[in-house]
């Protein structure tokens, strides 16, 4: 995976910095609750919706299990059809094949649909460096590019923008990269999105290249599969001679009937909708229709690793509908940026540090961007646990040690050998309870005082549980222990 975010720090100093951004927080606020809101009444809709998220878990968890043969399978459908499949093994490798095939045609400059592994690897960044242009053609990802902005959101990668702040970017921006914004646009919706609609519709009646994602791969056609909610999709995935498609390898489903399930799963999780305005399919290439050269780069980057691992394995099942970012709050208070990556909220928070590892300090901090609350799984249309692996993740980073993690080991070692020994543990408590009035309110140390900012320490009770029960209820029954030992 390419770096993280320029000049993020980890998450806990990133997320007290986004709290205080109150108009932030009331852009995430607003949308969130919209979304999700509008999706529980989509989701109520099915009566077998538990029946197609368990089905969505086990076969995305059976075709992970078979990863190499459903690639394989895909690999031959593609070729077969007139495409030719490309493997990296990471973003340099990822990046040097697209720049390659661009510069192949000829051109400089490129149009884009939305797609996360691109953004995953720094594609437009490195494009950029070897003189191509790249167009992002969906509409919030044109919000983000023209105010040289990252996204923060899966499904809404502008959703901390609200709409006088997206005019204003369009009318100081948009003249900069092709047609400029019409002179007085407001911030009404519909006039934003035509702005957007005639800036844009000059790039994609000129350009020669497209490049995509894609949200699912069928092995035994070889068939890609983009859904979206605007038309620009189906304009960059037609209009091109020569189309680009960079797709991470556990995209792939084994047939078209278990497509059927993620069609119904993920836009009812994602978007509210029960089905998507736009599913785009594409196999290999076909004579006067849509493009004549179409190349498949299947990108690994740190997912092979991530399916190593029995317990983090399963957030290869993602199926990015952002459904546990709308229910997060964390997610709802900090903001996409403070994650770091391209992936925010709980799906990011294990998946990021399995992609990229845990050896920066940002990644090492991800596992503890969470409440733990469990909404993300309640709501994930393939039942992921993420607060499972949270865990796990959080195991992974205090073996690697650290200041913090050296300090909580020689604590729990500590606590251990006390309550190993009760007669030092009876006086212990003893000696707490007879000198309470001098506790402090607040721990010293900067972890410590973190957590106590916002709350106080319990008041210790005038004696211990076992003296009181030795005054009280001590023979109640024939079998009660009385001694310290008890």
């Amino acid at each position: 995976m390419s770096g993280t975010f320029i000049g993020m720090p980890a998450f806990p100093k990133a997320a007290h910095d986004a709290v205080r951004d109150t108009t932030l927080r009331a852009n995430l606020r607003h949308a969130t609750h919209t979304i999700r809101d509008k999706r529980a009444v989509a989701v109520a809709e099915l009566a077998d919706w538990a029946e197609l998220r368990e089905a969505g878990k086990q076969i995305k968890t059976e075709t992970l299990r078979n990863l190499d043969t459903y690639l394989v399978r895909l690999e031959e459908a593609v070729t077969a059809a007139g495409g030719t499949v490309h493997w990296a093994a990471d973003a340099a490798e990822a990046n040097r094949i697209v720049g390659d095939l661009v510069k192949a045609t000829g051109e400089s400059e490129v149009v884009k649909v939305k797609s996360m592994a691109t953004q995953e690897i720094g594609l437009n960044e490195h494009l950029e460096a070897e003189g191509i242009a790249a167009y992002e053609t969906d509409l919030a990802e044109l919000i983000v590019q023209l105010g040289e902005d990252r996204p923060s959101h899966i499904l809404v990668p502008a959703i901390h923008r609200n709409r006088g702040e997206i005019r204003d970017i369009f009318l100081a921006e948009m003249g900069r990269w092709g047609r400029p914004a019409p002179e007085g646009l407001s911030d009404e919706p519909a006039e934003l999105a035509e702005a957007a609609r005639l800036h844009l519709r000059e790039k994609f009646l000129r350009a020669k290249v497209g490049i995509s994602g894609a949200n699912f791969m069928v092995a035994d056609t070889g068939t890609l599969v983009v859904v979206e909610s605007e038309g620009n999709g189906r304009m960059c995935l037609t209009l091109p001679e020569t189309l680009i498609s960079v797709v991470g390898i556990e995209k792939v489903v084994p047939t078209w009937r278990d497509l059927e399930v993620f069609l119904q799963t993920l836009p009812r999780s994602s978007t509210a909708e029960r089905m998507n305005p736009y599913t785009s399919t594409w196999t290999g290439t076909t004579d006067g229709d849509g493009p004549t050269a179409f190349h498949l780069v299947l990108l690994d980057n740190g997912r092979t690793d991530a399916l190593a691992d029995e317990v983090g394995r399963q957030a290869l099942r993602c199926i990015r509908c952002s459904a546990c970012l709308n229910v997060c709050p964390v997610y709802e208070r900090a903001g996409g940026h403070a994650y770091g990556s391209v992936y925010p909220g709980p799906i990011g928070a294990i998946l990021t540090p399995q992609l990229r590892g845990t050896a920066s300090e940002v990644d090492a901090s991800l596992p503890y961007a969470s409440s733990l609350c469990g909404a993300c799984y309640e709501v994930c249309p393939v039942a992921i646990e993420i607060p499972e692996v949270l865990v796990h993740l959080r195991e992974k980073v205090a073996e690697q040690g650290g200041k913090g993690h050296r300090l909580e080991k020689a604590a729990m070692k500590a606590a251990g050998w006390v309550l190993d020994h009760p007669g030092v543990l009876a006086a212990g408590e003893r000696a707490a309870s007879k000198t309470r009035k001098l506790h402090p309110k607040k721990l010293p140390g900067p972890g410590a005082r973190q957590w106590t900012e916002s709350r106080d320490l319990p008041g210790l009770p005038t004696e211990p549980f076992r003296d009181w029960w030795k005054k009280n209820r001590a023979g109640d029954r024939p079998d009660d222990r009385t001694g310290d030992d008890a």
